[in-house]
């Protein structure tokens, strides 16, 4: 049922080290833009708070498939962006990246939010009453009880992120949806052989981080 996996004419390991790439890329992004949307959203500027809730509405409710093909389609076929790539798959992979970002960072930034809710409201206010600005407030004080709140939310998110990966298989980004895709085309008497392998391959991705950011959330957890 598996010697398709001997064959030698499909490069799992380096299919699905291209979703760990994936993953990872997206994952450092997602963090940087959410945690820049959620200091928009609590901003006591009425233009960023504008700006965050609309973009975190707007981008979160549109399916990840729509980003994805306008990355491709939008930015790459019409406006020639290729993000620095050289041949089509590097392309494909650089703006799945880009999708992956924009979309992740919005859930990001709402589990942040739910973080920085947590933090005592005279905390902030002890700070302002030092004469820290709101940027010093939020980053030197805020920010870091909301990261440690939230860790568990955030590898939630993590772990979705991994499975999206998937998605960047419509733009042709080498990960390991993409070679599943052919796979079933070639081993049609296969098939069930097909998505055990690589719902295990996701399953061995996906377990241990999650048990390791749980366990990681109870270490870093803020006692009230």
């Amino acid at each position: 049922m598996f010697d398709f996996l001997d064959s030698g004419q499909y490069d799992l390991l380096g299919a699905f080290w291209v979703t760990v790439q994936l993953t990872l890329y997206s994952a450092i992004g997602s963090l940087i833009w959410g945690t820049l949307l959620a200091g928009m959203r609590v901003s006591p500027v009425p233009l960023m708070r504008v700006f965050g809730t609309a973009y975190v509405n707007l981008v979160r409710n549109t399916p990840l498939t729509v980003i994805i093909l306008a990355c491709s389609l939008g930015l790459n076929q019409t406006l020639g962006i290729t993000l620095g790539g050289g041949d089509f798959k590097d392309i494909g992979f650089r703006l799945a990246v880009l999708g992956l970002v924009a979309y992740t960072g919005t859930f990001v930034c709402e589990a942040l939010r739910s973080g920085i809710n947590t933090v005592p409201v005279g905390q902030a206010e002890a700070a302002r009453a030092l004469g820290l600005s709101f940027t010093q407030v939020l980053t030197l004080v805020v920010l870091p009880q909301a990261f440690r709140s939230v860790v568990a939310p955030l590898a939630n998110v993590l772990i979705a992120l991994t499975k999206n990966t998937t998605v960047a298989a419509a733009i042709s980004a080498a990960e390991a949806a993409y070679l599943m895709k052919s796979m079933i085309e070639n081993e049609s008497d296969a098939l069930l052989a097909v998505f055990a392998v690589f719902a295990l391959g996701f399953v061995l991705l996906t377990l241990p981080t999650g048990l390791l950011l749980g366990w990681v959330s109870k270490r870093v957890a803020v006692k009230r």
